[in-house]
């Protein structure tokens, strides 16, 4: 939830350094874009447009990258993580630790990164979980429309959308409660 991942970036703000804020720059595109970790694992420096504040991000079963509009706290992360990992081309989030520097991230390195800085804040969180709060918290912030949810969080059919609509709202509670009510 929102506690949860808001308690997540103000641990990784009191981490100095490229390890904090490499991952810092991971948790704000995972969570601010809705990313899934393979798209955030695909990512080049070319890919980053910092004066235009753009992601151009290779969605699921997609053949052609989508240009994203970052928000500010997406773009200043990324542009500090950048500032230490310097602009050769390459991947954008590579491993830091001796044995495999410089390579790209794997998606069970991010799973990994994401599961530990959790268990730091005192929470069981994985990377889907921090799109699936932002895609709840989109269909809050929209009132629930759909089709602006489903353009933030790329799901190609809208019933996919049903399933965090129906987790944010408890439409089944509700009717339950009236059920129960009835007799």
């Amino acid at each position: 939830g929102r506690a949860g991942v808001r308690s997540m970036l103000d641990a990784l703000t009191a981490k100095v350094g490229p390890k904090g804020t490499r991952d810092r720059a991971i948790v704000r595109c995972l969570f601010d874009l809705g990313l899934r970790r393979g798209e955030v694992c695909s990512l080049d420096v070319e890919h980053f447009d910092a004066k235009a504040g753009t992601l151009a991000i290779l969605g699921k079963g997609r053949a052609q990258r989508e240009t994203l509009t970052l928000a500010p706290t997406t773009k200043a992360a990324l542009v500090a993580w950048l500032s230490l990992r310097g602009a050769t081309p390459g991947a954008l989030f590579w491993a830091l630790d001796r044995s495999s520097k410089g390579h790209r991230l794997t998606g069970t390195a991010v799973y990994k990164i994401v599961r530990a800085l959790g268990v730091e804040v005192g929470l069981k969180v994985r990377p889907h979980g921090l799109r699936h709060t932002a895609i709840t918290m989109a269909l809050d912030a929209t009132n629930g429309d759909v089709r602006r949810a489903a353009k933030f969080s790329r799901h190609r059919d809208l019933r996919t959308l049903s399933v965090y609509d129906d987790a944010r709202t408890d439409m089944a509670g509700e009717v339950a409660a009236l059920v129960a009510a009835a007799v």
